[in-house]
Order: structure tokens, then sequence, then C-alpha cells
């Protein structure tokens, strides 16, 4: 069990939608559904289950809620990340500027005179 696996478990269990708890993740909604399935496999039971609410659209969009099981277990999973060391910042974000690596040669001596361009 990993426990980025609990942390989007959290997530869903939060948020109550699955791409909502992958924005709250910054991960893609396939990899929380992968995780929340694949906590629920190594656990032996279901955690979350999708319901269309009751009156709505025939193709509204289902929410995710917590089953018993679900519910029973979220108090471990809050007590488990509270345990587990921070996540580790990612490297990335914005550019940093390279120290002398990829710019252009300098030559020396005098520039070439500007030439314009015949035909246009």
């Amino acid at each position: 069990m990993d426990i980025s696996q609990i942390r989007h478990f959290l997530a869903v269990a939060d948020e109550g939608d699955w791409s909502r708890a992958a924005n709250a993740a910054h991960v893609s909604r396939a990899t929380v559904q992968a995780s929340v399935a694949e906590l629920e496999e190594l656990r032996g039971e279901k955690l979350v289950r999708e319901v269309v609410p009751a009156g709505a659209e025939p193709d509204a969009k289902p929410l995710v809620e917590l089953t018993a099981a679900g519910i029973a277990y979220r108090p471990a999973a809050r007590a488990a990340v509270a345990k587990a060391p921070a996540p580790a910042a990612k490297a990335g974000g914005r550019a940093k500027a390279s120290k002398g690596r990829g710019r252009a040669p300098v030559v020396k001596g005098e520039p070439k005179p500007f030439k314009k361009r015949q035909g246009r």
C-alpha cells in the first residue's frame, strides 16, 4: 500500500468527484481512479461508488461517495497520511536561465554590414 494511494482516496472522499480530486492531488483523473482501485483491491473491499443523483438528467455526471467501508477507513487513512513524511517538492516549475550553455558564440572583429534581401 502506497501513501499516494491513500492521499488519492482522501482527495476523492473530500471532493466527491474524480476530476476535482485529481485537480486537488495534481495528477490525472485516470491516476486517481487507478490508485483508488488498487487500494480497494489491496484492502479487499469497495471504498467508493459512483451514484447518479435521483431526478438527474440521463447523461448527468455521477457523484462519487464513500461506501460504509470507505467511511470506516477514512479516519485511519487520515492518521496514516498525518504520520507520513510530506511529499518531496517536484523539480520543475519555471525554467531557469542557463549558465552559459546554449548561447550563440561571440565572434570578435568587425560586424558584417546588413544586406537587404532582394525580391521582397
